[in-house]
Order: C-alpha cells, then sequence, then structure tokens
C-alpha cells in the first residue's frame, strides 16, 4: 500500500500540534513492529510490561529479516525498543544485517498505566461499555496513569526529529503507527488509518508510505 497525502496540522492534548513543524525533512525510516507475543495472542494489552515471542512471532521476526536482505541499507542506522520483545524480534530481523544495534527508551510502546496486562473485555467490563464503544485506539487515552496518545505523538516526533540520516526502527503496534504519522507530517486523527501488522517492513520515504 502507497499513501501520499499532503500534511496535515491536527489537535490533541488540548493544543494544535503538527508534526511537519517539528521534523521539517524526515529522513527515510523503515519500521518493525515486533513479532506476536504469548499477551498478543491471549490479547492482553502490553505497555511497558513484557511477554516473551510465540512461535509465530519468531516466524515472523525471521520474515522480517528475509524483507530485509535485499533492500540497501548502507548508511542506515538500526534502532530498537529495549523491551525484550522488540530487542528480540531485532536481533532475529536484523541478523546478518547490522553490526550494531543501538536501543532507545523513545520506541518503547505506549504506558498503559493500571491497564497494562488487562485486556479489552476486563477494560469495558470496568467502564461497563461495550468493546465497540472502546474504538480500536482511544481508549488508550483513558487508561488510568497511562502515557496517552498525545504523549506519544510528541515522543515519537522528539525521535525523529533527532535522526541525521535512514534508519531501521524496530518498536511496538502503537509507537509504529505513532512514528509513521510523524515521518509523514500527519495528526493523530489519522491514527486509524494506518496497517499495524506483525511480519511485515513498512516504510515511510519522501511523504510516502508503503510496505517492502
Amino acid at each position: 500500500m502507497d499513501l501520499t497525502y499532503p500534511l496535515r496540522t491536527m489537535r490533541g492534548g488540548g493544543r494544535l500540534m503538527s508534526a511537519a513543524a517539528i521534523i521539517p525533512s524526515c529522513p527515510e525510516v523503515l519500521v518493525l513492529r515486533h513479532g506476536q507475543t504469548e499477551w498478543n495472542a491471549e490479547g492482553r494489552l502490553q505497555g511497558h510490561l513484557d511477554s516473551p515471542l510465540t512461535e509465530k512471532g519468531l516466524r515472523q521476526a525471521q520474515r522480517q529479516n528475509e524483507i530485509l536482505q535485499p533492500y540497501d541499507l548502507t548508511g542506515f542506522r538500526f534502532i530498537s525498543s529495549p523491551q525484550g520483545r522488540a530487542h528480540m524480534t531485532a536481533q532475529i530481523a536484523l541478523a546478518g544485517l547490522a553490526a550494531e544495534i543501538e536501543t532507545s527508551t523513545e520506541l518503547m510502546e505506549i504506558g498503559m498505566g493500571a491497564w497494562a496486562g488487562t485486556t479489552r473485555a476486563e477494560i469495558a467490563a470496568e467502564r461497563k461499555c461495550s468493546l465497540h464503544d472502546l474504538g480500536q485506539t482511544q481508549f488508550y487515552d483513558w487508561a488510568p496513569g497511562g502515557e496517552g496518545t498525545a504523549r506519544l505523538y510528541d515522543r515519537c516526533a522528539a525521535f525523529l526529529a533527532q535522526l541525521t540520516g535512514p534508519a531501521v526502527l524496530v518498536t511496538h503496534g502503537m509507537t509504529s503507527l505513532c512514528l509513521r504519522l510523524c515521518a509523514l507530517g500527519w495528526g493523530l486523527d489519522r491514527l486509524e488509518d494506518l496497517p499495524s501488522g506483525q511480519g511485515v517492513v513498512y516504510r515511510v520515504k519522501a511523504g510516502h508510505h508503503d510496505e517492502l
């Protein structure tokens, strides 16, 4: 899927924010989400907690390695979230490709506060609402003690702003979405317009989004 849209401004956290204003020229980024984990399979939200990759997750990481093998990665940095599931994915997906894998806490998953380790069904029961009422992503802003999408967006924008060249980034579901939003200059109002698969490699380059 190749997506090209004009830069847009969004409203988040009670103020206008534009990734384009923060990142005047984002270098090429290849963004990988970690492979399936045991908690993914159970439908549990992980946040800053962790669970190991499943056999399927290990295969997904190997598939990412196969996708990246023919790609010209000359001059790329390789940066992973330090969380176990992402770092294990990085070690497999970047095997034979990266001489060094850096880590950055800015690539960690969105903080889920008190809801880390729970399922959507448990959250719906707590809030006395239906799963449909939780939406796909809006409930991330309701988590008690959670980071919220606006702060995650700011974190991703700040991370991308300090990149001076192309990079392969190994991260998490919500963080992957926000990184790509920021790289495209989109706002949080487009959060649900991007895919968030596992075992794939997304590319943002010169304002275009596609999957390798």
